[in-house]
């Protein structure tokens, strides 16, 4: 029997937002295209599979992240000529946001235009400090993680330069550097929020001018752990 042609295989990528924290943060869409996909394309397959194990669900996962390589995309790429449904997942929040699947999906769309390429929306770490902020971001620049060195310090100084809102991502390892930085270059009349451990235990925002956050943060090395949203309000 002569192989099926691939435009009639008609593969699909699922862009599959999961909980940055609360697992009844996901989506029913999103359980029901876990159950449906052919594979579960993962950033890291233990903690996806904790994620599948809680609602019962098991369905085959490999592993992809940023250090994948092209052994990595050529794998996806694989399945979806075969015409196999992909659902493409990060640890937390929405893929192709500060991660892999944006190259993914670039690849995908120049290589295999016959595929499906569909969102499954869901939880988004930046959507969420938003949200509670009450700062004022009509528009802003978003950065996703900052440097860990190169370019750093100048991203900070066209951060604390620009009128516009800017939001980043910053680690446990980074976050007091990166306060200090902000405290050294915002006027006092400007104001930032720091976001922590969104939608889980020890979830904490904490707003005001940047001197104040990082005296807060200095005091408490307890609260210096776990995933930040960093938010400067514009001017």
């Amino acid at each position: 029997m002569p192989a099926k042609p691939f435009d009639l295989a008609r593969g699909k990528l699922s862009i599959v937002a999961t909980p940055i924290g609360n697992l009844e943060d996901i989506t029913l869409r999103a359980l029901r295209t876990f159950k449906e996909v052919d594979v579960i394309a993962c950033e890291d397959t233990r903690v996806t599979k904790k994620l599948l194990a809680h609602f019962n669900i098991h369905t085959p996962t490999v592993s992809f992240h940023a250090n994948s390589g092209a052994k990595g995309f050529n794998k996806i790429i694989a399945l979806l000529e075969e015409g196999k449904r992909v659902a493409l997942v990060s640890d937390a929040g929405t893929p192709g946001v500060s991660d892999p699947g944006l190259d993914l999906v670039s690849v995908i769309r120049e290589q295999l235009p016959e595929v499906i390429v569909e969102a499954i929306p869901g939880p988004s770490a930046l959507a969420a400090a938003i949200s509670i902020a009450g700062l004022r971001a009509p528009s802003f620049y978003f950065y996703g993680f900052l440097p860990q060195k190169k370019g750093r310090e100048k991203l900070l100084a066209e951060i604390a330069a620009s009128g516009r809102a800017s939001i980043f991502y910053e680690s446990p390892h980074r976050i007091m550097k990166a306060l200090d930085s902000l405290a050294r270059s915002l006027g006092p009349g400007r104001r930032i929020g720091v976001f922590r451990e969104l939608t889980k235990l020890h979830e904490e925002a904490i707003v005001g001018s940047a001197r104040e956050v990082l005296v807060y943060f200095e005091a408490r090395p307890d609260k210096q752990r776990g995933e930040f949203v960093v938010i400067v309000e514009g001017e």
